[in-house]
């Protein structure tokens, strides 16, 4: 979706003040295109729709991790909210600080917990009584003490994409609400575990407020079920996953969704922790791409691009829908319907089907809500390079990531002669 960072003047695209087109003969394409503005307005608007309630809004590194990203977020006292030792990593190469951050996930290894725990991180979300017991015979071996928070499974349905679904009893995630009670007595005798926190996370791109209100009711019991049996919850954990516009949703905004989670918590002054991730970068990039070639047959129209499904693999992945726009616009060209496809060797190689498009051999076309879940998931398939990423910031643009070089893609590899072996 179009916002009031990307927009048309003179029929050319603009990000903020930049011209798109300079972008591209500046850097080549395909390219991220990311707005400083947006990414700013959008964790600005949930931290002042929290107020004066106390509240850490901890960003969903997995969303974007750019360290630039990132650092922007850090700027404006953003927390993190992180799944392995190398989002840890990016956030402390940003300048994040460690009290800030909680770390989430099913699979913390032991090296990845070990680090945390030398950072000093604010609290660790745990999954499983396993995990419990690691993370007491490694802090125990650190002489430290973990921070804790059980991510509760509240068996809630989201409504949305099956892939990205975590609230239910079936999926992988969290401690079911039967099962809560007991562990947490379980980590309160454990002598290196400090128990801080209650959690959960249903999913992503949700767009209703409603599984959160059912979600947090659970929570509230059964936060009040453990201050009855002497195990005091400091802070409450709602996570991220509030939905944002590809095509024609209508997700709640920041404001509205805050104030429904705050007339719940009425007077109860737990600390609020909140993760958006996709809300806060997703309609803050685009993907950048130029027409390679036109191709038509008897039942098909294809537009194929310069980026592909390496690239973008959301389409191919969820088959999502992502808005496909011309950088310039042209009233002379003729609108066809359009399959907008990669070189990659896959009939699920597309980025948008069934496009009306004018489009001509070397013209540029954006595509849309590509801030979140975009470079994040990208690949080197059919061994293609990395593609560049650009932040805009008012009338300036710059190189946030480099394109990959081919010869980047095979310089950690050896061949046998080469190469180190087990004996």
């Amino acid at each position: 979706m179009l916002n009031n960072t990307f927009t048309y003047r003179n029929n050319i695209l603009y990000a903020e003040d930049v011209p798109v087109p300079a972008i591209a003969q500046r850097w080549g394409t395909p390219c991220y295109i990311y707005s400083r503005a947006y990414i700013e307005e959008q964790y600005r608007a949930f931290d002042q729709a929290l107020g004066n309630y106390p509240h850490k809004i901890c960003y969903a590194v997995k969303a974007n991790s750019n360290l630039a990203v990132l650092n922007i977020l850090q700027q404006l006292n953003s927390g993190f909210d992180i799944v392995s030792g190398g989002e840890l990593a990016r956030v402390l190469a940003a300048g994040g600080d460690p009290q800030h951050v909680i770390f989430s996930g099913v699979g913390k290894q032991c090296d990845e917990i070990t680090s945390a725990l030398a950072a000093d991180i604010y609290c660790f979300n745990v999954e499983s009584s396993a995990e419990l017991i690691r993370l007491n015979e490694i802090a125990a071996q650190q002489n430290k003490h973990a921070r804790i928070a059980l991510r509760i499974n509240p068996d809630i349905d989201a409504g949305t994409h099956p892939y990205i679904s975590t609230g239910l009893k079936e999926n992988k995630f969290g401690i079911a609400m039967d099962e809560a009670i007991a562990l947490y007595q379980e980590a309160a005798k454990l002598p290196h575990l400090k128990i801080v926190g209650i959690g959960c996370h249903i999913g992503s791109q949700l767009l209703e407020i409603e599984p959160y209100l059912a979600a947090l009711d659970r929570l509230l019991k059964l936060t009040d079920e453990l201050q009855q049996i002497g195990i005091t919850i400091e802070h409450l954990d709602i996570g991220g996953g509030l939905g944002v516009c590809y095509r024609n949703e209508n997700p709640p905004s920041a404001a509205e969704f805050c104030q429904a989670i705050l007339a719940k918590l009425k007077q109860r002054k737990l600390l609020l922790i909140l993760e958006p991730g996709r809300s806060i970068t997703a309609n803050g990039g685009i993907l950048l791409t130029k027409v390679e070639y036109l191709k038509h047959t008897s039942s098909k129209n294809f537009a194929i691009v310069d980026a592909a499904m390496n690239d973008l693999i959301r389409p191919a992945l969820y088959n999502a829908w992502h808005n496909i726009i011309p950088v310039e616009k042209s009233k002379q060209q003729t609108h066809k319907l359009y399959d907008v496809v990669g070189p990659i060797c896959e009939t699920g190689d597309f980025l948008g089907k069934d496009r009306e498009l004018a489009v001509q051999t070397g013209d540029l076309l954006a595509i849309c809500t590509t801030g979140a879940y975009g470079f994040i998931n990208s690949s080197n398939y059919n061994a293609r390079p990395r593609i560049a990423e650009i932040m805009v910031d008012k009338d300036q643009a710059y190189l946030i990531r480099e394109r990959e070089q081919i010869s980047d893609l095979f310089k950690i590899e050896r061949l046998l002669n080469n190469a180190d072996s087990l004996y």
